[in-house]
């Protein structure tokens, strides 16, 4: 499908019918008029991002006018989140929301697909690489050889580092131990970081053991409810080795080939809505829990802008690098550096 067919659609024009795979899944079933799929997300039953993610689903039933049922699971409820990847090409169930950084070892494009360390400052213009630049063509390549359909990203903001030691330029990170993964683990090795690929679930108890000095985990306001203003002193902003941030709905090929055209449409309108207000939310929430992290007494620093353009250019060389090579890869980094110096960013 086009771009253009994408906005015609959001205008209210329709959607372009996609070829449908050869192969069924036995797995998503038709019961009273109404296909029933089951997704899983990465978050924590009750988190805000779950929420969305529940929103995600009624929305399409109400778009397809209750023809799709999708029910969501909190991240490890059916499967571990590592296994996510492999349980939706088996079709143990046809949906996952995922990042693609956690792949991107493996499938070199999905770190440029998940977040690119000093790359889009702002979300919009991340998002404009997937539905203005062909970005979402480029994502679909990326999972189709696996038997997964990329259907749409949610895209939002930074997310911040955490450091228990003082940070005022990007040089200072230069022989600090840092978690981070994804592309981002590559990129900030350049930068002279000792990474450490730690889960989420880890980060606290690594920053409160001294085992690392900085971090990333999530976003602001998931990050002070799991308690690092406790083991941090300082909130590095912005955040720049992950600017900006892509999650995605991926769905089992043969599952999404049973789809007719107002349910496939619906998971695109739906996902595009979603993106939007979970941006938004949590926007709001960086303003108010930012304040949360000041009256716990952790100093927030900003980093020079133009310090961070001069590491922009610095990154371009770690972006190469990480494509491994990888024609696909190399595609997506050629055209987002394109918007890049089309936006002045480069």
């Amino acid at each position: 499908m086009t771009n253009s067919s994408r906005r015609s659609f959001l205008r209210g024009a329709g959607v372009a019918a996609l070829a449908a795979p050869a192969i069924v899944s036995a797995s998503s079933v038709r019961a009273q008029g109404a296909t029933k799929w089951r997704m899983q997300a990465l978050w924590g039953g009750g988190t805000t991002p779950m929420i969305y993610e529940e929103r995600f689903c009624a929305r399409v039933k109400q778009l397809t006018g209750g023809s799709l049922e999708i029910t969501p699971f909190a991240g490890g409820q059916i499967v571990p989140n590592a296994q996510a990847f492999d349980a939706v090409r088996g079709g143990a169930f046809q949906l996952m929301k995922t990042f693609d950084g956690y792949t991107a070892g493996k499938i070199p494009a999905h770190g440029f697909t998940s977040t690119v360390p000093f790359g889009f400052p702002e979300a919009d213009q991340y998002e404009a690489w997937f539905y203005e630049r062909g970005g979402l063509d480029l994502a679909k390549k990326s999972y189709a050889p696996a038997g997964l359909t990329y259907i749409a990203p949610t895209v939002y903001g930074e997310e911040p580092i955490h450091s228990k030691v003082e940070i005022r330029k990007i040089a200072d990170m230069e022989g600090l131990k840092g978690r981070f993964v994804g592309l981002a683990s590559a990129v900030m090795a350049d930068f002279g970081v000792t990474v450490s690929p730690l889960p989420t679930s880890e980060v606290y108890s690594a920053l409160d053991k001294g085992l690392i000095d900085f971090a990333d985990r999530g976003d602001i306001k998931a990050n002070y409810e799991e308690g690092l203003h406790e083991v941090s002193s300082f909130l590095i902003l912005p955040g720049v080795h992950q600017p900006s941030t892509a999650t995605s709905y991926v769905a089992n090929t043969a599952a999404y080939g049973q789809l007719d055209d107002q349910q496939r449409a619906a998971l695109e309108v739906a996902a595009r809505e979603v993106s939007g207000a979970l941006r938004q939310d949590i926007l709001v929430a960086n303003a108010e829990y930012t304040a949360k992290f000041e009256e716990a007494g952790v100093e927030v620093i900003t980093l020079d802008p133009a310090d961070v353009a001069e590491a922009r250019v610095k990154a371009v060389a770690a972006w190469e690098k990480a494509t491994k090579g990888d024609a696909l890869a190399m595609e997506m980094m050629d055209t987002q550096r394109i918007l890049m110096k089309d936006l002045r960013l480069l």
